[in-house]
């Protein structure tokens, strides 16, 4: 008998413990969820982000170049009909705008082939500027040239509400901007293991950030360039299926329970 009564209080003790081990691992800590925290013996008040590096024109971008003068008849066949130009779309930016082929010209009325691969922004405009005062237009007639990407390209993939690429019409977009725009990651999204692929002349390169850490402000890809794509894999407790709160997990282990005793209760 008392063999018996042991052997119950450690089968009780045993399936607690489980019990408790299951909820515990099962569900997502709140620590994962927060963004941008002070982690470890850091004592700094302020974390300042990492200097944002120019972004280089490359293959199959689309840029909006608009020339103006002082006479605006003279660069007329330049720029697009100005009564689109004030909310252009994004259909119209791909039509209008100037591609950078595969060999990184963009081809101009007047100038024709102009090489902008590599090159800043602000490079690609002094270079177009030089051309057009070079050889067709005096320094009097004022030239100005603006050259700008055709919206800020980028795609999210994996856990967060809402995939696909997004185009935001701003200079200066970060990781944390991107996400939000599509929805913010799951409550199964790896928060702690986010990847960035950006693309370089040279090739591809693979980014992590902790998103978790207040420290990812200094990340190389906290500052999104266009064309990068962002990742997000999901936590072990997606796999798992065991819920990702403790009321999601107490209710898989009773219907666990609940098939394990009828299963028991038929087989005696």
């Amino acid at each position: 008998m008392l063999a018996k009564l042991e052997g119950s209080m450690n089968f009780r003790i045993i399936f607690l413990l489980f019990f408790v081990g299951l909820i515990t691992v099962s569900c997502v800590p709140t620590q994962d969820l927060i963004y941008l925290q002070k982690k470890g013996n850091s004592t700094e008040s302020t974390i300042s982000p990492i200097a944002l590096k120019p972004y280089r024109l490359q293959t199959n971008d689309i840029l909006n170049i608009t020339v103006k003068a002082i006479d605006p008849k003279l660069v007329e066949i330049f720029n697009s009909d100005p009564t689109t130009q004030i909310t252009p779309s994004e259909q119209l930016l791909y039509l209008k705008g100037y591609s950078v082929d595969d060999h990184g010209n963009v081809r101009m009325p007047v100038l024709g082939e102009v090489n902008v691969l590599g090159y800043t922004l602000d490079e690609a405009r002094e270079k177009i500027e030089t051309l057009l005062l070079k050889d067709h237009f005096k320094k009097e007639a004022g030239i100005y040239v603006n050259v700008k990407l055709a919206g800020f390209r980028y795609t999210v993939n994996g856990e967060v509400a809402n995939t696909g690429s997004k185009i935001l019409y701003q200079d200066k977009v970060t990781i944390l901007e991107a996400i939000a725009n599509s929805g913010d990651i799951t409550i199964i999204g790896d928060r702690k293991d986010v990847k960035v692929i950006r693309q370089f002349p040279q090739g591809a390169e693979t980014f992590s950030i902790d998103l978790t850490d207040v420290k990812a402000m200094q990340s190389p890809c906290y500052y999104l360039q266009p064309n990068d794509y962002i990742y997000v894999k999901p936590l072990k407790q997606k796999s798992w299926g065991t819920g990702k709160t403790g009321i999601e997990s107490l209710g898989t282990i009773i219907t666990i329970l609940s098939l394990a005793t009828t299963t028991f209760l038929l087989l005696k």
